[in-house]
């Protein structure tokens, strides 16, 4: 499997010369599979520039949607594909106690906030909720889990030939957990994560910033190094990248979790933030 990264924030866009060197838009991970599969992870705003890549070349994709908080789905009305009546797209999401996924979505692809209805799309569009057993998408096994995150949210764990990617981008595993020492089973996607290949994990606040706030879903440095150690990942990805962490202070994290996780038996090099257009093999060392 290759990967692009086509938007590593989360919450909001952030453009601006401050955010060059890692990017401002938000999450959308391009996924190619051995066969040519193509999968994508998420809809923010960094979909909208893969789109037309993939318009001429791709008559199936699958989309794989983490949750439905707007960041994730703001670039679904800008993808290129959705407005190509020969392509045939598949949107995968988290279930929700009666209401289909295509319901949901409904709500922002529709007036006031679109100019243009859910039923318009001129492509062949399904929507379906991820099941809870595993399901093949060509050469790729894909397993999903709900994960601790404000709403019905899933992680989702890739597999081809062996190699293992695990993709948390909104995940708050240390509510009211002990990372270090409670049962793997306790531990919100553990059974995803353990002992993959590239674990891409939300990493959106610094410690100093987590206490103002607990609860809304979302790692601190600590806690999500505890859970990569935790899950025995070979190489980690921070991601979800707070808006106001400018370049500067994502240099300075990546640093300091670089550092952090030597210090537990971490492999060094093996994690650092993630920057919009890097291109990554599953199972490749870091740079």
């Amino acid at each position: 499997m290759r990967l692009k990264l086509w938007g590593v924030r989360g919450s909001i866009p952030v453009p601006g010369p401050g955010c060059d060197a890692y990017g401002g838009n938000t999450s959308c991970v391009q996924v190619t599979a051995g066969d040519g599969t193509e999968l994508i992870l998420d809809a923010g705003t960094g979909i909208r520039q893969l789109g037309p890549e993939l318009v001429s070349r791709c008559a199936n994709l699958h989309i794989l949607l983490t949750h439905l908080h707007l960041d994730h789905i703001q670039g679904l009305m800008f993808f290129a594909p959705f407005f190509n009546p020969a392509t045939e797209i598949t949107v995968w999401g988290p279930p929700a106690a009666g209401q289909k996924l295509r319901s949901r979505l409904a709500r922002y692809i529709s007036t006031p906030l679109s100019p243009i209805e859910i039923r318009e799309l001129p492509a062949k569009v399904t929507f379906r909720d991820a099941p809870a057993e595993p399901w093949r998408i060509g050469g790729v096994e894909v397993r999903a889990g709900l994960v601790a995150h404000r709403g019905p949210t899933l992680g989702y764990c890739l597999t081809e030939d062996g190699q293992n990617l695990c993709y948390l981008p909104d995940h708050e595993p240390g509510l009211g957990q002990d990372l270090g020492r409670d049962p793997a089973a306790w531990i919100s996607g553990h059974a995803l994560a353990c002992d993959s290949s590239l674990l891409i994990h939300d990493f959106q606040y610094g410690d100093e910033d987590y206490p103002g706030h607990l609860g809304w879903g979302h790692s601190c440095l600590s806690d999500a190094l505890a859970f990569a150690h935790r899950s025995e990942a070979q190489r980690v990805l921070m991601f979800h990248h707070d808006p106001t962490h400018e370049d500067g202070r994502l240099d300075e994290l990546g640093r300091e979790a670089s550092a952090r996780w030597t210090d537990l038996g971490g492999e060094p090099g093996s994690i650092e933030p993630a920057r919009e257009g890097d291109e990554i093999e599953v199972g490749e060392s870091a740079r």
